[in-house]
């Protein structure tokens, strides 16, 4: 006992990703979530391109209260195959809303019940760096567009008039 310090000394470790499946991902967010907390994971995929990137740091909180709105970006477990999906709100009935991602082409993934969301968006991060573009007013107009093919025309004729510049 004499030679240990009086106080353990503190410090940090880096430490690599951790890697995940689908389904430990979608339980350690529903233990964290269901504690009031908000979670951040890295996004993987492409459905809600250019707003939300494969590798993005994305941060869910939890839902207050009632449905998210029209434009809002959600967390929820899909039911059909019980996984794990973050899109887009594009409709809103009484006790369910309509979700599709944003680089989704056919159909949305369908009315979602309250009780399979998760939560919302609230951050996306993008090498370091807070990306705003997707949560702020303009997403009410991203959601309308997702309704439909004119979001993806119109990502697909900005992306070839800005291709020659970048």
């Amino acid at each position: 006992m004499g030679d240990r310090p009086a106080h353990p000394a503190l410090f940090a470790v880096k430490a690599q990703d951790l890697a995940l499946s689908s389904q430990a991902l979608l339980e350690l967010m529903r233990a964290v979530l269901s504690r009031g907390l908000p979670f951040r994971f890295c996004a993987r995929g492409w459905s809600m391109e250019p707003f939300i990137k494969d590798g993005d740091v994305i941060t869910v909180a939890p839902l207050q209260h009632g449905l998210p709105g029209v434009g809002d970006v959600v967390a929820f477990v899909r039911p059909v195959d019980e996984r794990l999906v973050v899109h887009r709100v594009i409709a809103r009935r009484t006790s369910a809303v309509l979700i599709q991602g944003d680089n989704e082409t056919t159909y949305p993934d369908g009315y979602i019940p309250r009780q399979a969301l998760l939560g919302r968006v609230t951050r996306i991060e993008r090498h370091g760096r807070t990306v705003w573009l997707g949560l702020g007013l303009e997403r009410y107009a991203i959601a309308w567009l997702s309704r439909s093919p004119l979001l993806i025309s119109l990502r697909n004729r900005l992306a070839s008039r800005i291709k020659p510049f970048s």
